[in-house]
């Protein structure tokens, strides 16, 4: 399977062009708003808004469990350097791995993955307001969440953006099925490792359009802490060199 995981990495990566330069052409004012998001069934849920000039497109940042909106709170500035605003959430399921999480705080125990969807569904409609292509980003638990939520919403979708997806929940097809419904492109990656290359290729196999999987070569590790440099020191440049490719691709 591993092989085959490799080959349409190859494909992938021809098609993205992973080559942007390490700092954008142009310098961009940045800005972070503290947001309150209210789910379906009233839990509240804090969030941060990264804003930048003239942005390109809107990025929903999802985390990964035991953790919380700040896993990416390195990753949403720099994504504003390159003309990307961003929404981090703190979903009710989750911890302290980056530092809290103000939502399982409050609630007083973490919630099940399959209930945290309800809490990516109230992302996407505060996104609906800010008329910009919305893109889903998810990472470990919440990167399968995502691919539930592009089959759902269509319309709503520009790309999704998956850091180790798998089949997390008791249905080990739910996430594949939900994959085969997604119009828009997809770009999946994940640790350096062959179960985590394998879930993501299965998953991406199902993807019927655009789809791109990252395989590191060097570095690598779960979810979207593949980016931060301090937990991925040799493979996190080359990992964010895919993504920007990627976002460039799709929302130019």
């Amino acid at each position: 399977m591993r092989a085959a995981a490799g080959a349409l990495a190859l494909l992938a990566l021809s098609a993205c062009h992973p080559k942007p330069s390490n700092v954008p052409k142009e310098a961009r004012a940045i800005s972070a708003e503290a947001v309150t998001l209210t789910a379906a069934d009233g839990v509240k849920l804090a969030g941060v808004y990264t804003g930048t000039d003239k942005p390109k497109a809107l990025i929903l940042l999802f985390h990964q469990a035991g953790s919380g909106k700040d896993e990416y709170a390195t990753i949403a500035p720099r994504l504003a350097t390159w003309g990307y605003s961003s929404l981090r959430i703190d979903q009710r399921a989750g911890g302290d791995l980056f530092g809290g999480n103000e939502t399982v705080k409050t609630l007083g125990k973490s919630a099940d993955y399959l209930a945290a969807k309800q809490d990516l569904e109230a992302a996407l409609a505060w996104a609906g307001d800010k008329k910009l292509p919305v893109i889903l980003w998810g990472s470990s638990y919440s990167a399968s969440l995502v691919f539930l939520l592009a089959a759902e919403h269509p319309g709503q979708v520009k790309a999704v953006m998956a850091f180790s997806p798998g089949e997390y929940f008791d249905d080990k097809t739910l996430v594949a099925r939900a994959a085969a419904r997604v119009k828009a492109p997809v770009f999946a990656t994940s640790a350096q490792d062959g179960h985590e290359i394998d879930a993501a290729h299965d998953i991406l196999a199902a993807v019927p359009g655009e789809k791109a999987q990252f395989v590191p070569k060097q570095g690598g590790v779960h979810g979207s802490s593949t980016l931060l440099r301090a937990k991925n020191k040799d493979g996190a440049e080359p990992a964010w060199a895919a993504v920007i490719a990627f976002l460039q691709k799709v929302a130019p």
